[in-house]
C-alpha cells in the first residue's frame, strides 16, 4: 500500500511519537510510507533524517485553500491509498483534500482524551476513525461517530533491550542506596508535576533516601522549576530537561510515577512497564486499560497527592511489592502493546476498510 500521514502539529510528544513508530514499522513491513507537515515541524525532521519522503504544507485550518489545493495536487500525482490525518488542522485540509482528489481511503487517529473540537473531522471526512484505546472509541461514538466506522488500536513500543547499568545515579550524585521514582513526560499542566511535588514534599523528612527524577521539557518547565526552587528541594527533586536516554532513566529508577489528569492510553507508562518498573498511574481515561491495580501496578486518583503520596511510600517502603509489580508489568508487551503489534493491526485495518469501500478484492 501506499500510505500518507499528514500531521499539523509542530511540536513532539506522545501523538507525534507513536506516528513515527507507526510509519518506521509499516515502511518496514514493505509499504511506501510519506508524511505531509509544516516546514519546520519536529516530526518531519525526525522522519527527513530517516529517510522517508516528506512534503510540506501549513495546513492552518479549514480556510487554508492554497493548503488544500496543493494537498489535492499530491494525492493525484502520487496515487496514496491511504490518507491518515492525524490533527485537526490536517484533518480539515489534507482530509477534504482527500474527498476531492478522491483518494480510496481517508483515516483519522484520535490520540486525545480532549473534547472533540470538530465533529466534521470524525464523521463525514474520513472514511473510518482509529482510536489509541477503548476509553477514546467510546468517547467518540458517544460523540456522534457510528461505532462500525471506530477501531481501537493500541500504542506499541519496541520490544527494550535490558541495560545492565545506569549512569543516572553518578550523574545526579546519588548513591545505590536511594529510592528513585522517575517520572517521564512533557511538561504541562495536565501531567501532575505539581501533584508529585505536593505528594512527595512531606516524604522528605520521613525518607531521607527518596529522590525524584523529572525528564522532560515543555510550556511548564519554568514553573515547575522555580516551584522546586522555591521550596528549596533542588537536591531532592532532579529536573533534567528534555533527554533522549530515557531506558537509562528507567534503569537508573526503582518506580515510576505519572499522575496524570488525562490520557488517552499513556504511552511512558508502556515504556516503564516494558523496562520492568513497577508503576503508579491516575484511574483517568484510558490509564486502566494499561495498569491493573495491585497486579502490575497501583492506581490512585487524579489530583490527589495525599493518595499518591501513601501509594509512592507504600512502593517505597516494601521492596517484595516492587519486585512483585515489576515482574508483572514485564508482562505489558505480552499483551498487544509492542510496535509489530501496531504495525499489523493497522495494516489489517487498512486492507478491511479498502475492501469495504470496493478498492480491493
Amino acid at each position: 500500500m501506499k500510505i500518507l500521514h499528514s500531521e499539523s502539529s509542530k511540536g513532539w510528544g506522545g501523538q507525534e511519537i507513536r506516528t513515527l513508530k507507526e510509519m518506521v514499522a509499516l515502511r518496514e513491513c514493505g509499504h511506501t510510507v510519506e508524511l505531509l507537515c509544516p516546514s519546520d515541524a519536529r516530526l518531519g525532521i525526525r522522519c527527513a533524517e530517516l529517510g522517508f519522503a516528506v512534503h510540506h504544507a501549513r495546513m492552518r485550518g479549514g480556510g487554508d485553500i492554497r493548503s488544500m489545493m496543493r494537498v489535492k495536487a499530491l494525492l493525484q500525482r502520487r496515487k496514496f491509498d491511504v490518507l491518515n490525518t492525524h490533527s485537526g488542522h490536517d484533518s480539515l485540509v489534507a482530509g477534504t483534500a482527500g474527498r476531492l482528489a478522491g483518494t480510496p481511503l481517508i483515516v483519522r487517529t484520535r490520540h486525545l482524551a480532549l473534547p472533540i473540537s470538530s465533529l466534521a473531522t470524525y464523521t463525514w471526512i474520513p472514511h473510518r476513525v482509529i482510536a489509541v484505546s477503548h476509553y477514546v472509541r467510546r468517547y467518540l461514538i458517544s460523540a456522534g461517530v457510528h461505532e462500525q466506522r471506530v477501531h481501537t488500536i493500541y500504542d506499541g513500543i519496541p520490544r527494550p533491550e535490558r541495560l545492565s547499568s545506569s549512569t543516572l545515579r553518578a550523574e545526579l550524585a546519588i548513591g545505590p542506596e536511594a529510592t528513585v521514582a522517575c517520572m517521564v513526560a512533557i511538561m504541562r499542566d495536565e501531567k501532575g508535576h505539581e501533584d508529585l511535588i505536593a505528594a512527595v514534599q512531606p516524604l522528605f523528612e520521613s525518607h531521607p533516601h527518596l529522590h525524584v527524577v523529572m525528564a522532560g521539557d515543555g510550556p511548564a518547565f519554568e514553573r515547575i522549576k522555580d516551584i522546586v526552587h522555591s521550596l528549596r528541594l533542588e537536591q531532592r527533586i532532579h529536573l533534567l530537561g528534555f533527554r533522549t536516554d530515557v531506558p537509562n532513566i528507567f534503569r537508573g529508577s526503582d518506580m515510576f510515577v505519572l499522575p496524570t489528569h488525562q490520557e488517552a492510553l499513556g504511552q511512558a507508562f508502556i515504556e516503564a512497564m516494558a523496562a520492568g518498573l513497577p508503576v503508579i498511574g491516575t484511574r483517568v481515561d484510558g490509564v486502566p486499560e494499561l495498569i491493573q491495580d495491585e497486579i502490575d501496578g497501583l492506581l490512585v486518583p487524579a489530583r490527589d497527592p495525599k493518595a499518591l503520596r501513601a501509594a509512592i511510600e507504600r512502593l517505597a517502603d516494601d521492596k517484595d511489592l516492587r519486585q512483585r509489580l515489576s515482574e508483572e508489568s514485564l508482562r505489558i508487551t505480552e499483551r498487544g502493546f509492542t510496535i509489530g503489534d501496531m504495525a499489523y493491526e493497522t495494516s489489517l485495518f487498512y486492507r478491511r476498510a479498502l475492501r469495504e469501500q470496493g478498492h480491493l478484492q
